[in-house]
């Protein structure tokens, strides 16, 4: 039997600035700290990435012919402020402004992120969130945006603030390059959730007439073995460090006295301690049932197992399938060799992580009010033959998804839209450009774009709502 999704569901795609944009020194934009990190530990750039700053007409003018009513988008904060604060570049406000009219005239609903991953560079350096002044400076910035893009009806403050911490302080695959510093990455996570609520807070106070929410990445964890105790305990804690930290920090407005002693026990085995102020909670607390949504980015799970381990994670960037180690002392391991597919990148392929962690939401955290799919897509070695790419693949993942995804609906989840990662090919951070996730195939040498079978197949899918 075909399942189905709504009639007034959502089908997006999703991008990002950095990963999108290119133009990083164009018309006034400041430096972030990913144009010095990627020369000096990559061997690749992000410009021009797919040259969404000049290419946005020809992208959106694809979106409206194959059914894509949603796009995200994020605002470079340097093109805005391009040193994090000091005086606004009208080039590139008014870049934005052109973005989103023509977003209107292609009837596409664009839902904007404030921060996906590019703080400017002087705050970056600074210390980023950790410290405190940029949670002052991402407030400002929020402000601004809110009061000078009144075409916008539904923002989002931050992408994926767990990857951030744990890239930046655990792999070090983000600037500014620490590993294995668990202190920092709850720090980060705290201190971008309270960045957050400050945020949210501004917006309902001043009366906007739109909507504000966060994207969360929430990898669901399993136990390599159910009937193992230490098993199930290293799978708790690699939960608590990826979701749990920052879910009940966004719907609680304080951390769960079981998600603390998590807490408290990883930073035993790997020292460090928080900085968790009186007043951060009171604004947790105002803020927690003012989300308006969730967005959920979802790609993998884990399966984790209890080891007496040091620290030890090896990232795999090039897509060489069985290079990745990941082990935290205090926590347990990863296993990568269970019975499931992954990809080249050893991103282990489980839709029913999807509709088990939209259940727990929806169990756990009752005020979610209603959730968005802001990010799913499979990364890929395309390959580019007669003018398309026959991804099958990528078909076959997304179908799965969106099948738990209308089983969620159907067991009481409210769930509105689903925004596939990505809209076009883009610069994925780490791993270059040869991990492709578009509907689009982008030649990054002519900036053309074509349409991949997948399009095609979407396109039927937002036309009749049928999983096909």
């Amino acid at each position: 039997m075909t399942k189905t999704l709504p009639k007034d569901f959502i089908y997006g795609g999703a991008t990002a600035a950095y990963q999108a944009e290119g133009a990083v020194h164009t018309d006034g934009k400041g430096p972030v700290a990913w144009d010095s990190f990627l020369a000096d530990h990559y061997w690749y750039t992000a410009e021009p990435a797919s040259d969404f700053y000049h290419m946005y007409p020809e992208d959106l003018k694809l979106c409206e012919e194959f059914g894509i009513r949603g796009i995200r988008i994020s605002i470079a904060w340097s093109r805005i402020f391009p040193q994090g604060t000091g005086e606004p570049n009208p080039k590139g406000i008014a870049f934005y402004h052109r973005l989103f009219a023509e977003c209107r005239r292609r009837h596409v609903e664009p839902f904007v992120t404030l921060h996906h991953f590019d703080t400017p560079l002087s705050l970056h350096s600074a210390g980023d969130f950790l410290n405190r002044e940029t949670i002052d400076a991402f407030v400002q910035y929020a402000e601004f945006c809110f009061k000078e893009y009144p075409e916008v009806h539904c923002w989002t403050t931050f992408n994926e603030i767990g990857p951030i911490g744990d890239g930046q302080y655990l792999t070090g695959k983000f600037p500014p390059g620490i590993r294995y510093d668990l202190a920092r990455v709850f720090q980060s996570h705290h201190n971008m959730m309270t960045a957050h609520a400050r945020a949210v807070l501004a917006y309902k106070k001043a009366g906007y007439p739109g909507e504000i929410g966060v994207v969360h990445a929430l990898p669901a964890k399993y136990p390599y073995d159910p009937e193992n105790p230490a098993d199930v305990k290293a799978a708790d804690l690699e939960d608590i460090i990826h979701n749990r930290f920052i879910l009940d920090a966004t719907y609680l407005g304080k951390y769960a006295e079981h998600t603390m002693q998590g807490v408290n026990e990883i930073l035993a085995a790997n020292g460090g301690t928080l900085d968790l102020r009186e007043e951060d909670f009171v604004l947790l607390e105002a803020a927690k049932d003012l989300n308006d949504f969730l967005g959920i980015n979802y790609y993998m799970s884990d399966w984790m197992r209890g080891c007496a381990c040091e620290t030890e994670i090896t990232h795999n960037a090039s897509g060489a399938r069985g290079s990745s180690v990941y082990r935290i002392k205090g926590v347990g391991e990863r296993v990568f060799d269970v019975n499931v597919p992954r990809t080249d990148w050893d991103w282990i392929i489980w839709p029913q992580g999807l509709y088990d962690q939209i259940m727990r939401i929806a169990r756990d955290y009752p005020n979610y009010r209603k959730i968005y799919i802001t990010e799913n897509g499979l990364g890929y070695k395309d390959e580019f033959i007669d003018g398309t790419v026959n991804d099958d693949a990528r078909i076959d993942y997304i179908r799965k998804h969106l099948e738990v995804l209308s089983d969620a609906i159907r067991d009481g989840a409210d769930v509105r839209g689903y925004f596939l990662w990505s809209l076009m090919d883009v610069f994925s951070w780490s791993n270059g450009y040869e991990k492709r996730y578009g509907l689009f195939y982008v030649d990054f040498k002519t900036q053309k774009r074509y349409p991949k079978k997948s399009a095609y197949w979407y396109k039927r899918i937002a036309e009749t709502g049928q999983i096909l």
